[in-house]
C-alpha cells in the first residue's frame, strides 16, 4: 500500500491550547509524524510525496470566504499590538448569520469553534499539504490501487466547511471523498476516530451522494459535545444519510467491533463506489485523551472487518496523539488491512 505524505505538513507546531480552561501543551505535534511514518513503514507502506493540487479540491468543500480567511489571517494577527504569538480566538458568536466581521479578532471567533487550533505562520501551508496528501491517495484509488493511505496531518475532521476546530482546518476526509465523487457516484465516509467526526458531518448533513457514519465516545460528556448524537440523521435530501453510533466512555474491542457491524449494515444499505477511513487511533486504550480502551490488536481486527467490505479505500489519518504504542497501532491497523485485501 502506498502512503502519502508531505514533509511541509509538519511545520505546522501550535504551542498550547485551553484544556478546562487552563493553558496545556497542544497534542497535536509535529513528533506524531515521527511515530506514524515509522508505523507505516513497518506495515510495508511505501512513502510517497503528494503533489500539489492547489486549492480547487479544497475549495470543492470550504468556503472562499474561510479559505482566504486561513490564507491571511496570520499577517494580519501580527499587525494587531499586544496580541498573542499565535492566532486564538477570544471570541465565539452565538449566532453566524447576517454581517460578516471586518476585523481579525471578530474573524478569528467567527471562524474557529475552540482554542484547540491556534495559526501560525505555517498552519495553511502544512494544512494544504496534509489536504493534497488525501487527494492523491483519493487519485491512487481511482487509478485502481484497493486503497491507499493518507499521513493526513493536521487532522481534519473537525473542520466544517468555513469552520476549523479540534486541532483540524482542512477538513482532508471530505476532500477525499468529494475528489473521489468525480469517478464514484456514491462516497461512503467511515469515521472510527474516538472524537466524533462533527466537522465531516457538518459538510455532507444535507446530502445524499455521501453517507457519514462515525463510530465514537458518547458527547454527551466529551468533545465535541454539541454533535455525534444518535438522533442526528441529516436533513433535507440528506435525512438519513447520517449515522452516529456513540460509545460508552471505555468501550473496548469488543464493543467498538459490534458497532462495526452496525455500520457495514448501513454502508452496505448504502451501495458506495468508494469508501474514506477516518482513521482514528487515539480510540486506543493508552492514548492521552483516554476516551475508549481499543488495544492493538483491536485496531487489527477492526482494518481487517473494514477489508472485509472489498470498497476501494483511501485511508486519512485523524487522531492519535503520542503514546509508545501509536506507531504500533497504525502498523496493526495497516497491516490487518493489508492481510485482507
Amino acid at each position: 500500500m502506498k502512503a502519502f505524505f508531505a514533509d511541509e505538513q509538519k511545520r505546522h507546531d501550535p504551542k498550547a491550547f485551553l484544556s478546562s480552561g487552563a493553558s496545556q501543551p497542544n497534542p497535536e505535534k509535529p513528533e506524531r509524524v515521527e511515530r506514524l511514518l515509522a508505523g507505516a513503514r513497518a506495515a510495508g507502506c511505501e512513502i510517497v510525496r503528494p503533489r500539489n493540487f492547489g486549492l480547487a479540491p479544497i475549495a470543492a468543500v470550504h468556503t472562499p470566504e474561510y479559505l482566504e480567511f486561513l490564507g491571511n489571517i496570520f499577517e494580519r494577527w501580527r499587525r494587531i499590538e499586544g496580541a498573542s504569538a499565535e492566532v486564538i480566538p477570544n471570541i465565539h458568536p452565538i449566532a453566524r448569520a447576517g454581517t460578516y466581521p471586518a476585523s481579525a479578532v471578530g474573524q478569528a471567533g467567527y471562524h474557529m469553534a475552540d482554542t484547540a487550533c491556534p495559526i501560525s505562520a505555517e498552519t495553511f501551508e502544512s494544512a494544504c499539504w496534509s489536504a493534497w496528501s488525501a487527494v492523491e491517495a483519493a487519485e491512487a484509488v481511482m487509478s485502481g490501487a484497493p486503497a491507499a493511505y493518507a499521513l493526513c496531518r493536521p487532522p481534519g475532521h473537525h473542520a466544517f466547511a468555513d469552520v476549523a476546530g479540534g486541532f483540524c482546518f482542512i477538513n482532508n476526509s471530505a476532500v477525499a471523498a468529494q475528489h473521489l465523487r468525480r469517478q464514484a457516484v456514491r462516497v461512503a465516509i467511515l469515521d472510527v476516530d474516538l472524537h466524533h467526526g462533527n466537522g465531516t458531518q457538518g459538510i455532507f448533513y444535507a446530502r445524499p451522494d455521501v453517507l457519514t457514519v462515525s463510530i465514537h465516545a458518547d458527547p454527551v460528556r466529551f468533545y465535541p459535545f454539541f454533535w455525534g448524537h444518535a438522533d442526528e440523521r441529516g436533513e433535507g435530501p440528506g435525512l438519513g444519510y447520517n449515522l452516529n453510533l456513540p460509545l460508552a466512555r471505555k468501550s473496548g474491542d469488543v464493543e467498538f467491533l459490534a458497532a462495526l457491524d452496525t455500520a457495514f449494515r448501513r454502508i452496505r444499505a448504502f451501495a458506495p463506489d468508494a469508501l474514506v477511513v477516518a482513521l482514528g487511533l487515539d480510540a486506543f486504550e493508552g492514548d492521552p485523551f483516554g476516551g475508549l480502551s481499543v488495544t492493538t490488536p483491536g485496531f487489527s481486527r477492526i482494518a481487517e472487518a473494514i477489508a472485509g467490505l472489498r470498497l476501494p479505500t483511501v485511508i486519512v489519518q485523524e487522531g492519535g496523539y503520542l503514546c509508545d504504542a501509536l506507531g504500533d497501532n497504525l502498523t496493526a491497523f495497516l497491516g490487518g488491512y493489508a492481510g485482507r485485501l
